[in-house]
């Protein structure tokens, strides 16, 4: 199977990653949808990240007493370890995961050649780099988790002046009222 760019972000409701004061405990997934978030990053190979988002999912290698405190937790640590990391950051001197590089700019053709090298799927994460795969017309796959929760405000998970055509791939319902949602974006 040919590689993808995929784009996986937990929203509300109103569209939000994080809200007005840059929060999202709202987002955090119960058993049932960490289970299902594993299942699909066992396809990622490489990760994609901003500064912010890097240095928030560090903590999957950097803290055994946080990903040792349930199975999932660890499972998931396995799997982002796993793989590459490639943070876009203009500002961070070094990185404290392995398998992790610095780059100083987005490049959308670097990205492309990442893609097309890869073994697996890559994934953008953060709304804030990701705004730059859109609008390069890079994200092949958006894996959208709608909480059920409305915000009111906060980091939109895609940005206004892209516009994307999509085909639903496949949708699922969690007891918990979360809805996952895979579009295909087509060219």
């Amino acid at each position: 199977m040919t590689p993808r760019l995929e784009y996986s972000v937990i929203v509300s409701l109103d569209g939000y990653h994080s809200d007005a004061d840059g929060g999202f405990a709202w987002a955090e997934p119960d058993e049932q949808v960490h289970a299902f978030v594993n299942e699909r990053e066992r396809g990622a190979t490489t990760y994609l990240y901003g500064r912010r988002m890097y240095e928030m999912m560090s903590v999957w290698e950097t803290d055994p007493e946080f990903t040792g405190s349930a199975p999932l937790l660890s499972e998931f640590a396995t799997i982002w370890k796993a793989a590459d990391k490639i943070v876009y950051s203009t500002t961070l001197e070094t990185v404290v995961t392995e398998r992790t590089r610095i780059e100083r700019e987005f490049d959308p053709d670097a990205v492309r050649k990442v893609v097309a090298s890869s073994d697996g799927d890559v994934a953008v994460g953060g709304p804030t780099l990701a705004v730059h795969a859109l609008r390069a017309g890079l994200v092949d796959v958006l894996n959208v988790y709608l909480c059920p929760v409305v915000v009111g405000g906060g980091t939109p998970y895609l940005p206004p002046d892209v516009k994307l055509d999509l085909s639903l791939r496949e949708e699922r319902r969690f007891d918990g009222g979360v809805v996952y949602l895979r579009y295909d974006v087509r060219r």
